[in-house]
């Protein structure tokens, strides 16, 4: 695990083949991708970042996208030796790729792992053909089923995702699948509710009434059921979306959650350290444009108000099964824990099973985290919720 004072590195890779229906992530699909001229770019935003976190180590990078398996890998492990070079690598940084499992990323595994890469997370997203098309993905569940197994047999970590909760699926039905989904015995899972985002193309067929979300306490149902077979297979849920062998969370993830500094770099990348908040262009020619004018490709880059980086802090950290160490995010923000949640509310919700309060440590239990986004608007002071 990195030290508390690693910095993590996000790298995006902004191209996929095409448009998921349910995705907002900030990808593109080109015809034509120039990848001397995205290293070149990459490698100078990456030198702008350095330049702002001299003295940093980097305990994890993560590529992310977009399908960051779309890149050649040597491109991977340019970006990868240059963090070396210029940062310094924890001892056994994780770094970890984004891959669809098609069977072209899948057959590029192995230069991924030679080029740095030590765990891939898998885009899975079903063992079901019928729901892969639904969802718009371009494998079929027997490439996924392959590609797991390839990355098993080359990677020491290994994880993939899917979406439940999907119109139509039962009880029953998520069952099976995730009982399919645990044989693989990965360290790992995300398992991730359907939701349909703005600006999705599942948003425009809910509009037109032409698709219809499963019905929110059904999937409520499901998150208790995920909750239940997960951990008894040893994988319990650490975030609430997120399940691990003990020992085997997301380094670079429990960065973001413990609201510690993280660098973004590539287009749309978010990024904040120092209490700067920073975000870069998203559109790939923009930021190719705006690197080759100025050397990097920062759209904003903002100073966090005290009571904002409290918020966040809050949010994010109520969201891991470790709960939040009130005393010590009191101390990091010169407040005290009596400040920082409602008391009266957390003693209520206590009783109900739904909170832990013991000492300054503040948990959400598993009956809790079906309802963590109103817990959190109970629990959390309204100035801060405001931030």
């Amino acid at each position: 695990m990195p030290a508390a004072d690693d910095l993590a590195l996000y790298i995006h890779w902004p191209f996929c083949l095409k448009k998921c229906p349910y995705c907002d992530f900030n990808s593109h699909v080109r015809d034509d991708v120039d990848a001397d001229a995205w290293q070149a770019a990459l490698l100078a935003d990456m030198r702008h970042e350095h330049a702002l976190t001299g003295g940093r180590r980097v305990g994890s990078i993560f590529f992310g996208g977009g399908t960051p398996s779309l890149m050649p890998p040597a491109l991977a492990g340019a970006l990868i030796e240059q963090a070396q070079r210029l940062w310094g690598l924890a001892p056994n940084a994780e770094i970890t790729l984004e891959a669809n499992p098609t069977s072209y990323e899948a057959g590029k595994f192995a230069a991924f792992r030679s080029a740095g890469v030590n765990r891939v997370s898998l885009g899975v997203q079903s063992l079901h053909d019928e729901a892969l098309a639904f969802l718009g993905r371009e494998h079929s569940a027997t490439e996924a089923m392959a590609a797991v197994e390839s990355a098993q047999g080359l990677f020491g970590r290994v994880t993939f995702d899917l979406i439940y909760a999907r119109p139509g699926q039962n009880a029953g039905a998520w069952e099976a699948e995730l009982a399919r989904a645990l044989a693989f015995g990965t360290e790992h899972l995300s398992l991730y509710q359907l939701t349909i985002e703005p600006g999705t193309g599942f948003a425009g067929a809910v509009a037109r009434g032409r698709l219809h979300p499963m019905d929110p306490d059904e999937a409520a149902d499901l998150f208790v059921q995920t909750q239940e077979q997960t951990r008894a297979a040893g994988l319990p849920a650490y975030e609430i979306s997120n399940h691990a062998r003990p020992g085997a969370e997301s380094h670079h993830n429990l960065t973001y959650w413990r609201y510690r500094d993280y660098a973004g770099v590539g287009p749309g990348a978010h990024g904040r350290r120092g209490g700067m908040a920073t975000i870069r262009h998203k559109k790939p020619e923009a930021f190719l444009r705006r690197v080759g004018e100025i050397g990097h490709g920062m759209a904003e880059e903002r100073a966090l108000g005290r009571e904002e980086q409290l918020s966040e802090a809050l949010l994010m950290g109520l969201r891991l099964a470790e709960g939040l160490d009130l005393a010590a995010l009191a101390a990091r923000f010169d407040t005290t824990a009596d400040a920082l949640v409602d008391a009266g509310r957390a003693a209520f919700y206590a009783d109900l099973g739904f909170v832990e309060r013991e000492g300054d440590r503040l948990t959400i239990t598993p009956q809790g985290m079906p309802l963590l986004d109103a817990l959190l608007a109970e629990l959390v002071p309204a100035h801060l919720v405001a931030a």
